[in-house]
Protein backbone atom coordinates (compact mmCIF):
# COMPACT_ATOMS: atom_id res chain seq x y z
CA UNK A 1 0.00 0.00 0.00
CA UNK A 2 0.99 3.13 -1.09
CA UNK A 3 1.25 6.28 1.10
CA UNK A 4 -1.64 7.79 -0.89
CA UNK A 5 -3.16 5.04 -0.36
CA UNK A 6 -3.05 4.88 3.15
CA UNK A 7 -6.42 5.96 5.55
CA UNK A 8 -5.62 9.49 6.67
CA UNK A 9 -5.17 9.41 10.27
CA UNK A 10 -6.87 10.83 12.67
CA UNK A 11 -5.24 14.00 14.16
CA UNK A 12 -5.78 15.14 17.91
CA UNK A 13 -8.24 18.24 17.54
CA UNK A 14 -9.85 18.25 20.59
CA UNK A 15 -7.78 21.36 22.29
CA UNK A 16 -8.04 23.31 19.21
CA UNK A 17 -11.27 22.59 19.29
CA UNK A 18 -11.47 23.77 22.65
CA UNK A 19 -9.20 26.74 21.93
CA UNK A 20 -11.78 27.38 19.40
CA UNK A 21 -15.10 27.08 21.28
CA UNK A 22 -13.71 29.31 23.89
CA UNK A 23 -12.60 31.76 21.68
CA UNK A 24 -16.59 32.54 20.14
CA UNK A 25 -17.90 31.74 23.69
CA UNK A 26 -15.69 34.86 25.18
CA UNK A 27 -15.45 37.12 22.06
CA UNK A 28 -18.98 37.47 21.89
CA UNK A 29 -20.00 40.99 23.23
CA UNK A 30 -23.44 39.58 24.47
CA UNK A 31 -21.31 37.34 26.39
CA UNK A 32 -19.02 39.42 28.02
CA UNK A 33 -22.05 41.87 28.71
CA UNK A 34 -23.32 39.62 30.48
CA UNK A 35 -20.30 38.53 32.80
CA UNK A 36 -20.27 42.37 33.26
CA UNK A 37 -24.27 42.36 34.93
CA UNK A 38 -23.12 39.05 36.89
CA UNK A 39 -20.03 41.30 38.59
CA UNK A 40 -22.83 44.44 38.88
CA UNK A 41 -24.64 42.40 41.50
CA UNK A 42 -21.88 42.24 43.97
CA UNK A 43 -20.95 45.79 43.80
CA UNK A 44 -24.46 46.47 44.07
CA UNK A 45 -25.12 44.65 47.52
CA UNK A 46 -21.54 46.04 48.79
CA UNK A 47 -22.75 49.65 48.16
CA UNK A 48 -26.03 49.09 49.78
CA UNK A 49 -24.90 47.54 52.83
CA UNK A 50 -22.16 50.26 53.33
CA UNK A 51 -25.16 53.12 52.70
CA UNK A 52 -27.46 51.49 54.70
CA UNK A 53 -28.01 52.42 58.16
CA UNK A 54 -26.12 50.43 61.27
CA UNK A 55 -28.71 50.28 63.01
CA UNK A 56 -31.24 49.36 60.48
CA UNK A 57 -33.13 45.75 60.15
CA UNK A 58 -31.51 45.00 56.79
CA UNK A 59 -32.84 40.87 56.55
CA UNK A 60 -32.17 38.77 54.36
CA UNK A 61 -29.36 35.76 54.18
CA UNK A 62 -27.16 35.71 57.88
CA UNK A 63 -24.01 36.58 54.98
CA UNK A 64 -25.86 40.00 53.80
CA UNK A 65 -25.45 40.12 57.80
CA UNK A 66 -22.44 39.35 58.11
CA UNK A 67 -20.87 41.61 55.94
CA UNK A 68 -19.92 44.65 57.87
CA UNK A 69 -17.49 42.37 59.72
CA UNK A 70 -15.68 41.22 57.16
CA UNK A 71 -16.05 41.84 53.02
CA UNK A 72 -15.26 38.25 52.13
CA UNK A 73 -19.13 37.70 53.19
CA UNK A 74 -20.11 40.36 49.83
CA UNK A 75 -18.81 37.75 47.61
CA UNK A 76 -20.80 34.80 49.21
CA UNK A 77 -24.04 36.84 49.38
CA UNK A 78 -23.73 37.63 46.43
CA UNK A 79 -23.70 33.82 44.96
CA UNK A 80 -26.64 33.08 47.31
CA UNK A 81 -28.72 35.63 45.22
CA UNK A 82 -27.27 35.46 42.03
CA UNK A 83 -27.35 31.27 41.81
CA UNK A 84 -31.49 31.63 41.70
CA UNK A 85 -31.72 33.38 38.59
CA UNK A 86 -28.35 34.88 36.60
CA UNK A 87 -26.19 32.52 36.73
CA UNK A 88 -28.37 30.03 35.55
CA UNK A 89 -29.57 32.15 32.96
CA UNK A 90 -25.58 32.58 31.62
CA UNK A 91 -25.51 28.93 32.07
CA UNK A 92 -28.53 28.51 30.17
CA UNK A 93 -28.12 30.84 27.19
CA UNK A 94 -24.62 29.41 26.70
CA UNK A 95 -25.62 25.42 26.97
CA UNK A 96 -28.59 26.51 24.44
CA UNK A 97 -26.30 28.30 21.91
CA UNK A 98 -23.62 24.88 21.72
CA UNK A 99 -25.26 23.20 18.88
CA UNK A 100 -28.74 25.23 18.72
CA UNK A 101 -26.86 28.28 18.10
CA UNK A 102 -24.43 26.13 15.36
CA UNK A 103 -27.41 25.56 13.97
CA UNK A 104 -28.97 28.61 13.56
CA UNK A 105 -26.77 30.17 11.48
CA UNK A 106 -25.59 27.26 9.71
CA UNK A 107 -21.98 26.15 10.88
CA UNK A 108 -22.95 22.95 12.62
CA UNK A 109 -22.81 21.07 9.23
CA UNK A 110 -19.67 22.84 8.48
CA UNK A 111 -17.82 21.83 11.47
CA UNK A 112 -19.02 18.26 11.34
CA UNK A 113 -17.09 18.02 7.64
CA UNK A 114 -13.83 18.25 9.76
CA UNK A 115 -12.47 15.10 10.58
CA UNK A 116 -13.68 14.86 14.25
CA UNK A 117 -16.12 12.50 15.65
CA UNK A 118 -19.34 14.06 17.08
CA UNK A 119 -19.18 12.27 20.01
CA UNK A 120 -15.27 14.43 20.36
CA UNK A 121 -17.21 17.72 19.28
CA UNK A 122 -20.52 17.13 22.07
CA UNK A 123 -17.12 16.62 24.55
CA UNK A 124 -15.50 20.00 23.70
CA UNK A 125 -18.56 21.73 24.01
CA UNK A 126 -19.54 20.66 26.75
CA UNK A 127 -16.40 21.03 28.48
CA UNK A 128 -16.46 24.77 27.29
CA UNK A 129 -19.55 25.27 29.16
CA UNK A 130 -18.35 23.72 32.02
CA UNK A 131 -15.44 26.31 31.88
CA UNK A 132 -17.29 29.28 31.19
CA UNK A 133 -19.55 28.14 34.06
CA UNK A 134 -16.41 28.51 35.94
CA UNK A 135 -15.66 31.35 34.72
CA UNK A 136 -18.69 32.97 35.64
CA UNK A 137 -18.66 32.10 39.19
CA UNK A 138 -15.60 32.81 39.97
CA UNK A 139 -15.95 36.15 38.41
CA UNK A 140 -18.88 37.44 40.95
CA UNK A 141 -16.86 35.84 44.04
CA UNK A 142 -13.48 37.38 43.05
CA UNK A 143 -15.42 40.60 42.61
CA UNK A 144 -17.00 40.46 45.56
CA UNK A 145 -14.07 39.73 47.40
CA UNK A 146 -12.36 42.63 45.92
CA UNK A 147 -15.48 45.20 46.47
CA UNK A 148 -16.18 43.37 49.86
CA UNK A 149 -12.29 43.76 51.16
CA UNK A 150 -12.14 47.52 49.53
CA UNK A 151 -15.07 49.08 51.29
CA UNK A 152 -15.00 46.51 54.84
CA UNK A 153 -12.07 45.00 55.02
CA UNK A 154 -10.79 41.79 55.87
CA UNK A 155 -9.06 39.46 58.96
CA UNK A 156 -9.77 36.63 60.10
CA UNK A 157 -13.44 35.42 59.09
CA UNK A 158 -16.40 34.32 62.24
CA UNK A 159 -18.01 31.12 60.62
CA UNK A 160 -21.46 30.33 61.11
CA UNK A 161 -20.56 27.62 63.74
CA UNK A 162 -19.09 30.79 65.67
CA UNK A 163 -15.25 29.83 65.42
CA UNK A 164 -12.64 32.09 63.39
CA UNK A 165 -10.42 31.45 60.72
CA UNK A 166 -7.65 33.60 59.08
CA UNK A 167 -8.35 35.24 55.77
CA UNK A 168 -6.36 32.79 54.18
CA UNK A 169 -7.83 30.09 55.12
CA UNK A 170 -11.23 32.05 54.38
CA UNK A 171 -10.26 32.79 50.60
CA UNK A 172 -9.92 29.25 50.38
CA UNK A 173 -13.25 28.44 51.62
CA UNK A 174 -14.17 30.84 48.31
CA UNK A 175 -12.79 28.96 45.93
CA UNK A 176 -14.15 25.71 47.28
CA UNK A 177 -17.63 27.59 47.37
CA UNK A 178 -17.24 28.58 43.27
CA UNK A 179 -15.69 24.76 42.43
CA UNK A 180 -18.77 23.45 44.30
CA UNK A 181 -20.89 25.22 42.56
CA UNK A 182 -19.52 25.00 39.30
CA UNK A 183 -20.18 21.80 39.64
CA UNK A 184 -24.08 22.14 40.34
CA UNK A 185 -24.29 24.43 37.24
CA UNK A 186 -22.46 21.82 35.41
CA UNK A 187 -25.69 19.55 35.68
CA UNK A 188 -27.70 22.85 34.34
CA UNK A 189 -25.34 23.12 31.88
CA UNK A 190 -25.88 18.94 30.47
CA UNK A 191 -29.46 19.47 30.51
CA UNK A 192 -28.78 22.92 28.14
CA UNK A 193 -26.96 20.11 25.81
CA UNK A 194 -29.30 18.01 25.68
CA UNK A 195 -32.25 21.02 24.71
CA UNK A 196 -29.90 22.33 22.55
CA UNK A 197 -29.88 19.17 20.32
CA UNK A 198 -33.74 19.00 20.00
CA UNK A 199 -33.99 22.55 18.33
CA UNK A 200 -32.45 24.39 15.97
CA UNK A 201 -33.58 27.72 17.91
CA UNK A 202 -31.16 29.01 20.60
CA UNK A 203 -34.09 31.20 21.92
CA UNK A 204 -36.08 28.79 22.51
CA UNK A 205 -33.65 26.52 24.10
CA UNK A 206 -32.41 28.97 26.30
CA UNK A 207 -36.25 29.42 27.44
CA UNK A 208 -36.89 25.99 28.22
CA UNK A 209 -33.80 25.43 30.30
CA UNK A 210 -34.72 28.39 32.50
CA UNK A 211 -38.33 27.27 32.60
CA UNK A 212 -36.95 23.51 34.23
CA UNK A 213 -34.43 25.79 36.31
CA UNK A 214 -37.55 27.47 38.11
CA UNK A 215 -39.85 24.10 37.97
CA UNK A 216 -36.96 23.19 40.16
CA UNK A 217 -36.58 25.56 42.60
CA UNK A 218 -40.66 25.48 42.23
CA UNK A 219 -40.64 22.01 43.67
CA UNK A 220 -38.14 22.39 46.18
CA UNK A 221 -40.40 24.78 47.75
CA UNK A 222 -43.34 22.31 47.87
CA UNK A 223 -43.37 21.10 51.38
CA UNK A 224 -45.57 18.39 50.01
CA UNK A 225 -42.56 17.41 47.64
CA UNK A 226 -40.32 16.32 50.48
CA UNK A 227 -39.00 13.10 49.22
CA UNK A 228 -38.54 14.36 45.50
CA UNK A 229 -36.44 17.14 46.78
CA UNK A 230 -33.30 15.50 47.20
CA UNK A 231 -33.18 14.52 43.61
CA UNK A 232 -33.56 17.87 42.46
CA UNK A 233 -30.57 19.10 40.66
CA UNK A 234 -31.08 22.53 42.31
CA UNK A 235 -31.79 21.52 45.76
CA UNK A 236 -28.13 21.11 47.09
CA UNK A 237 -26.67 24.33 45.51
CA UNK A 238 -27.32 26.33 48.67
CA UNK A 239 -25.47 23.13 50.79
CA UNK A 240 -22.11 25.31 49.84
CA UNK A 241 -22.99 27.29 53.74
CA UNK A 242 -21.69 24.07 55.02
CA UNK A 243 -18.36 24.83 53.97
CA UNK A 244 -18.15 27.79 56.22
CA UNK A 245 -18.96 25.48 59.58
CA UNK A 246 -16.13 24.67 61.75
CA UNK A 247 -15.43 21.82 60.93
CA UNK A 248 -16.60 21.05 57.25
CA UNK A 249 -20.28 19.64 57.39
CA UNK A 250 -19.25 17.32 54.02
CA UNK A 251 -22.62 15.13 53.85
CA UNK A 252 -24.33 17.38 51.95
CA UNK A 253 -21.54 18.48 49.76
CA UNK A 254 -20.81 15.23 48.68
CA UNK A 255 -24.77 14.23 48.30
CA UNK A 256 -25.00 17.76 46.23
CA UNK A 257 -21.90 16.79 44.23
CA UNK A 258 -23.33 12.94 43.54
CA UNK A 259 -26.55 14.41 42.39
CA UNK A 260 -24.43 16.90 39.80
CA UNK A 261 -22.54 13.98 38.63
CA UNK A 262 -26.10 12.06 37.88
CA UNK A 263 -27.17 14.71 36.06
CA UNK A 264 -24.53 15.70 34.10
CA UNK A 265 -24.06 11.84 33.11
CA UNK A 266 -27.32 11.06 32.10
CA UNK A 267 -27.97 14.37 30.34
CA UNK A 268 -24.53 14.29 28.48
CA UNK A 269 -25.42 10.75 27.50
CA UNK A 270 -28.91 11.54 25.97
CA UNK A 271 -27.46 14.71 24.52
CA UNK A 272 -24.79 12.24 22.93
CA UNK A 273 -27.95 9.93 21.78
CA UNK A 274 -29.69 12.57 19.96
CA UNK A 275 -26.75 14.32 18.40
CA UNK A 276 -25.10 10.89 16.90
CA UNK A 277 -28.10 10.38 15.09
CA UNK A 278 -29.10 13.22 13.99
CA UNK A 279 -29.47 14.83 10.91
CA UNK A 280 -27.87 18.21 10.18
CA UNK A 281 -29.52 19.99 8.20
CA UNK A 282 -28.15 23.29 8.29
Amino acid sequence: MSAADAPPRTRPVSLRFLRSELRVIFGRRRNLAGLGVLALVPILIAVAVKVSSPGGDRGGPDFIASITGNGIFVALAALTIELVVFLPLAVAAISADAVAGEANIGTLRYLLTVPVERTRLLAVKYLAVVIFTFVATLTVAGVGVIIGLALFGGGDMTLLSGTRIPMAAALGRVLLTVLYLTAGFAALGAIGLFVSTLTEQPIAATIAIVILNVMSFTLDSIQQLSWLHPWLFTHWWTAFGDLYRDPIVWDSIFRGLLVAAGYALVFWLAAWARFSNKDITS
